[in-house]
């Protein structure tokens, strides 16, 4: 998607090889026109596929999954990032390895919103090493959802997720494709739409 590649030039900032800052129209602050167009992008390249939930892990996939579903007109369902506080079976969970912040966490949803019935398309903001995706399929696969796919904002692609993912049997949807970053420096490899 140009425009996104575009907006990641002129306002993102790569820090290094592995950190992509997009916090001011991404994560921190968000585009709703850019939001808009991504919903409906992500929608026009998966429709016609039965799909019933978007899925998204809080919080940076929040803006465009509810887009995306909104284009679609199914619901969103957030997998939350918290520990439950108490033993609820009434959750599934499983761990997750962040990259970005080099810890653990426990990404949990609650069983009444997805189920077998359930085909889902799932949309984060980014893919790295595949890490969250993984983690959000390990938990639809438990509530014995099946998956449509996953589309993503930004892939790094010099990063193993694609790879990771297609390999489990999975589609992975970019808009923009990272080839290379470096301190002030990005380079994009085709979208998947070009």
């Amino acid at each position: 998607m140009k425009l996104l590649e575009e907006k990641i030039l002129s306002e993102g900032k790569a820090l290094n090889k592995d950190i992509l800052k997009v916090d001011s129209f991404i994560n921190h602050q968000v585009d709703p026109v850019l939001m808009a167009q991504i919903g409906e992008a992500f929608a026009a390249h998966f429709k016609g596929r039965g799909i019933t939930k978007v899925v998204t892990i809080e919080s940076s996939g929040i803006a465009p999954a509810l887009m995306t579903a909104s284009a679609l007109g199914v619901p969103m369902v957030i997998l939350k990032k918290q520990p439950s506080q108490i033993l609820n079976d009434n959750l599934y969970q499983t761990v997750i390895t962040s990259f970005t912040k080099e810890t653990n966490y426990e990404l949990t949803l609650s069983k009444k919103y997805i189920s077998e019935e359930d085909h889902v398309l799932i949309i984060d903001d980014f893919l790295a090493n595949g890490e969250a995706a993984t983690g959000a399929i390990r938990l639809l696969r438990l509530a014995h959802a099946t998956i449509a796919g996953l589309g993503v904002l930004v892939e790094k692609s010099f990063q193993p997720g694609r790879e990771k993912l297609v390999d489990q049997g999975t589609e992975v949807y970019a808009l923009a494709r990272v080839g290379a970053m470096d301190t002030d420096h990005v380079e994009f490899l085709p979208a998947d739409d070009e």
